[in-house]
């Protein structure tokens, strides 16, 4: 399933995660998942939220760098080759996974993997195979 993902770049100093998360939550938008990717000067938060439009104008407004992008959610058992499964099928198809990131919903249930691939298309397409 393609969901749109939130993209906030950051400089790399302390306090900037906190601005984003209070940010949201004055808003009353829920954080589902994220991922935080840092170099010496910067840093990327990718982030799920339950309304990425109102997400992205109050981060705007409140100063940060936001870019909305398209990504893939594959739910998967959360056991041992739960994941193996999901890559199988994406090797079969040759599609290039560009960064994932990923979050368990209960230990032992399901886990949800976020995807950026060369082609959400070709590689939505292989997993529905």
């Amino acid at each position: 399933m393609t969901v749109k993902q939130i993209s906030i770049f950051l400089e790399n100093k302390p306090g900037q995660l906190s601005g984003i998360c209070r940010a949201l939550a004055k808003e009353n938008i829920n954080i589902a998942t994220l991922s935080l990717a840092d170099s010496a000067d910067f840093g990327i938060v990718r982030m799920i939220v339950d309304d990425h439009v109102k997400g992205c104008d109050v981060l705007a407004k409140a100063g940060f760098a936001v870019v909305q992008t398209d990504v893939v959610m594959a739910t998967v058992p959360d056991h041992p080759g739960g994941m193996a499964e999901i890559m199988e099928k994406l090797d079969r198809a040759g599609v290039d996974i560009e960064y994932s990131y990923a979050y368990a919903l209960g230990s032992g249930e399901k886990a949800i993997l976020v995807f950026k691939f060369d082609d959400n298309a070709k590689a939505e397409a292989a997993l529905e195979g």
